[in-house]
């Protein structure tokens, strides 16, 4: 397990090393390109033609693991991160072909995402094999862990896009998370997500090479919503929907500051933060891009280290 997980992680790697700048170069041709927001801090103006939607590199990773091992829980996770991916691409295009940053409706994105997360959670619960379970906890009710493993694929899906929004900043801050998720299925013994993970991780860092500020790429909706539903998938198939929110409290934090803000500006007219989500927040407080991304790293590694060590303890 450990050495297929390690041939996945490389293959992952040197593919989207090698297929990165090709796919740069043909985003550009296409004239895919981000446009930044208009309310965005001002220092973002200067990313609008920055080539978009390189999260395509994500896609490697799935691939990859089918070569290793292709069960009905693969499968799903195939499902979910290709079909969450195809609603990033559909957004991705709305925005570009209406000439600014918004495609589809917010509302329209969760409905999607949904519905994949679902097909996702019934070939799991149709397939020989897998119990779903919740880690360190005996017997769940169905019911209870359908719910969850369903709200784990919403919130996690559309954090990790809200916190897409700096150079290196959401493919950094998935690492940590993913590397304790991958502990749990070595753990557990579950090969197949095992490797999944590996892959994944191969994915990013090629990913990354040209994502770290200054960014030659854009991941777009279709990385942020692929990326993000692979950390839902791996953390379901590890059963570790309650371990998320702690490992992954970066994003949980990016999300919160959203609804906090809107909430406030709804019943009171006053913002809680300079700018939502948080990263913009201390942009706007004088931090530079590198130094807000950095600290988001560095607070990712913690929090996943201290959910590393729990699970340890389990």
């Amino acid at each position: 397990m450990l050495f297929s997980a390690a041939i996945a992680f490389v293959a992952s790697l040197a593919i989207g090393l090698l297929l990165a700048q090709p796919l740069i170069a043909r985003l550009r041709d296409l004239k895919l390109r981000q446009r930044a927001y208009e309310d965005a801090p001002k220092t973002h103006q200067t990313k609008t033609g920055t080539p978009t939607m390189g999260g395509l590199l994500f896609l490697i990773a799935p691939l990859v693991t089918l070569v290793f091992v292709h069960d009905p829980q693969t499968i799903a996770f195939v499902v979910l991160v290709f079909g969450s991916a195809a609603i990033g691409v559909v957004d991705d295009m709305s925005a570009i072909r209406a000439g600014h940053n918004r495609g589809l409706r917010a509302r329209t994105k969760f409905l999607l995402t949904a519905l994949v997360g679902a097909a996702f959670l019934g070939i799991l619960l149709n397939s020989g094999g897998f119990s779903p379970q919740l880690l360190g906890i005996g017997a769940t009710p169905l019911w209870v862990w359908y719910v969850l493993s369903l709200a784990v694929i919403l919130a996690a899906t559309h954090a990790v896009n809200l916190t897409d929004g700096l150079d290196g900043l959401a493919s950094g801050t998935i690492v940590p998370p993913l590397v304790v998720l991958a502990y749990i299925a070595f753990r557990t013994a579950a090969p197949g997500i095992f490797i999944a993970i590996g892959a994944l991780l191969g994915a990013v860092f090629a990913f990354l090479a040209f994502n770290r500020h200054p960014a030659r790429v854009f991941m777009g909706d279709t990385g942020s919503l692929a990326l993000g539903a692979a950390l839902a998938g791996a953390t379901i198939l590890t059963g570790a929907q309650l371990l998320l929110p702690l490992i992954g409290g970066v994003f949980a934090a990016e999300t919160l500051s959203v609804i906090l803000q809107v909430a406030s500006y709804k019943t009171t007219k006053r913002r809680i933060f300079r700018m939502s989500p948080l990263h913009h927040h201390f942009e706007l407080a004088g931090w530079p891009e590198t130094t807000v991304t950095t600290r988001f790293w560095l607070a990712s590694a913690g929090l996943s280290a201290i959910g590393l060590a729990l699970v340890a303890r389990v």
